[in-house]
């Protein structure tokens, strides 16, 4: 894996803009789609979508781990940057999968059970810059590997 460049002068400030705004949004969503049956049943809608573009395109050994369901292998067009969560399934390819992006991307997945449907919308809506998508933020900049530790 190559280094992870240093982030930009004043990435902190900007972050926290990106959480706050996320919160204000997320204040105009009815309380019945957020942690609720329905938001479940996205959860469900995803982890299905991950099982089965998982099990289509990964060549590597299938594990639980962190409550997450993990796919390796895939090939890297099958999945953004390092991977990605849908439902609780993180697709992956072959770099090691360490326990600090399993806690990220334990988050993520814990971010789809609240937000069910949503989620997708929600992240898309939240921008591709990790340094400002507060799901990425959330889930630990470090533990995902888009800053360095002790940035």
């Amino acid at each position: 894996m190559s280094p992870i460049p240093p982030p930009p002068r004043l990435w902190r400030a900007d972050a926290d803009r990106a959480v706050a705004r996320g919160k204000r949004i997320e204040r105009m969503i009815p309380t019945v789609l957020l942690d609720s049956p329905v938001s479940r049943v996205g959860l469900w809608y995803g982890r299905t979508v991950g099982w089965i573009w998982g099990t289509l395109w990964s060549t590597g050994r299938i594990e639980r781990r962190g409550g997450l369901w993990v796919f390796r292998g895939l090939p890297s067009w099958a999945f953004p940057r390092g991977g990605v969560c849908v439902g609780d399934c993180f697709l992956t390819g072959d770099e090691p999968v360490t326990d600090a992006i399993i806690a990220h991307e334990a988050v993520h997945a814990r971010q789809w059970r609240r937000y069910g449907f949503l989620m997708p919308v929600l992240y898309s809506l939240s921008g591709r810059d990790p340094l400002r998508n507060r799901f990425e933020i959330e889930a630990g900049l470090e533990n995902g590997n888009y800053v360095p530790r002790g940035s």
